[in-house]
């Protein structure tokens, strides 16, 4: 498995891979601009050609970009339905611009609308997005720790989705491992990871899982509380890392860590004890 963390793009995309080589990162993830807003300007062309050249002398792959937070396509009665759906749009045209295979997104809260109104959404605005940028980019859907009014904590919610997609080969997943423990997937025990990896293969397919955002949950089993925390010291702990990231059916995949941090310490010491779990 290759290891890596979600890397801030302050100071530019030039201090990217800088960043990513302190922290003994294989894999990164990242914004394309402002996490927390929606404004965004166009992205300077000497400054992606040299995040592209620092990227190809690395040994950083493969690339996610992640969706900005303030996107919801689950509801279309929100006022940022069409609002959200244009920032997807961008982020798949960045996607390709700055050499990322993947755009991660969150599924999103489906405010007051049903279950089945909130799928219906989603899956209309992954349609639009695909019909207007038709690149290779793959979009990755995000399971949710099903908090609040968000959609996209059960598997069966998520199957649902991909069913009404109509460009199919370009739809994949990230499972964050905090935020299926949190909806209520054991991600803790061997029997219980196991029984998890059935379902899901049975309900959406190992093959359209492309990501592990590997991060420990401050909050107990079933919760439904958004929580990340240190590799090995929440709910889940060491020995439910260790055999994910050691399973036949999974140690092929990239993991990015999403876990807290104030500065770099945080960063080292999750690397730290991750890789200490190889097997």
């Amino acid at each position: 498995m290759r290891f890596g963390f979600h890397i801030s793009i302050s100071g530019g995309f030039s201090k990217v891979v800088e960043k990513a080589e302190i922290r003994g990162c294989e894999t990164i993830q990242f914004f394309s601009r402002n996490p927390r807003g929606w404004k965004y300007d166009s992205l300077d062309h000497d400054e992606v050609e040299t995040f592209r050249t620092s990227i190809q002398s690395s040994n950083l792959s493969p690339l996610f970009l992640h969706l900005p937070y303030l996107p919801n396509v689950a509801s279309k009665e929100s006022n940022f339905y069409s609002r959200s759906i244009d920032s997807i749009v961008t982020d798949l045209e960045r996607a390709e611009q700055l050499g990322a295979s993947y755009l991660i997104i969150h599924i999103g809260h489906r405010m007051e609308s049903s279950e089945d109104e909130a799928i219906g959404a989603v899956v209309c605005a992954i349609n639009q997005a695909f019909d207007r940028v038709r690149n290779s980019t793959v979009m990755l859907l995000e399971n949710t720790a099903g908090q609040g009014t968000e959609i996209g904590y059960e598997f069966g919610q998520i199957k649902k989705i991909i069913e009404g997609v109509e460009v199919r080969d370009r739809i994949g997943i990230c499972l964050d491992i905090a935020h299926a423990f949190e909806a209520g997937y054991d991600l803790s025990k061997k029997e219980e990871i196991e029984r998890t990896l059935e379902s899901f293969d049975r309900m959406i397919g190992l093959k359209r899982l492309h990501l592990l955002h590997l991060n420990d949950s401050k909050t107990p089993l079933g919760s439904r509380k958004d929580r990340h925390w240190h590799i090995g010291e929440g709910y889940i702990g060491l020995e439910g890392f260790r055999y994910l990231i050691n399973h036949p059916l999974l140690k092929h995949l990239p993991g990015i860590m999403e876990t807290p941090r104030k500065d770099t310490v945080e960063d080292l010491k999750n690397m730290k004890v991750i890789r200490s779990l190889v097997e």
